[in-house]
């Protein structure tokens, strides 16, 4: 389990629920390691920012995050976490490695303006 204060999802249903119930989502799949810590921390920290955008974290070991992995999206992601924004159920970004709050900010701001 990862030690950051997001919400984290457990299994497919969480996720299908959460791009159910949710127009703008965004799913960090990583583990607690340098690469990812970072990214989970921004989240934390622009929740509050973006108040309509749903953000979750996700164990990368975990059955569930065989969704993420599989998507054709995250196909060719070789680094930790992978990162997708979801808007209406479908992906509109996914990105993977280590993101700034810049990078992540700028995304926002791209694929869910209003």
């Amino acid at each position: 389990m990862l030690d950051a204060k997001l919400k984290y999802l457990k299994s497919r249903e969480e996720i299908d629920e959460l791009l159910k119930t949710n127009a703008k989502v965004m799913i960090c799949c990583g583990r607690l390691g340098p690469m990812c810590i970072p990214v989970y921390a921004i989240m934390e920290k622009l929740e509050k920012k973006y108040p309509r955008i749903k953000m979750a974290g996700m164990d990368f070991d975990i059955s569930a995050a065989d969704y993420i992995k599989n998507l054709p999206e995250c196909k060719y992601f070789m680094g930790l976490p992978f990162t997708v924004y979801f808007k209406n159920g479908g992906v509109v970004k996914a990105t993977t490695s280590i993101q700034n709050e810049k990078q992540i900010t700028d995304i926002l701001n791209e694929v869910f303006k209003d």
